[in-house]
């Protein structure tokens, strides 16, 4: 599975994010807005307004969310 984590340097929630991904065993690609800042209007096209937003073939959110992270491991195995 695919998944992609935009983020910033100092965002909390973001190294939140990459925390509890990694620790669930997942690999990410991680796109730093810090490096990348055309990726920021992409984003805000597509109507997310908070960081990290975590990207995958299935679905998409913002925010740490502990809840959406959990749920990883049965898209992984749909």
């Amino acid at each position: 599975m695919r998944i992609i984590i935009y983020t910033r340097n100092d965002c909390v929630q973001c190294h939140a994010t990459k925390r509890a991904i990694e620790s669930r065993g997942f690999t990410y690609e991680l796109i730093n807005l810090d490096l990348t800042p055309e990726a920021a209007d992409e984003l805000r096209a597509l109507g997310f307004r908070q960081l990290p937003v975590v990207v995958t073939e299935q679905e998409s959110w913002s925010g740490f969310r502990p809840d959406m992270i959990n749920r990883l491991r049965n898209l992984a195995t749909a």
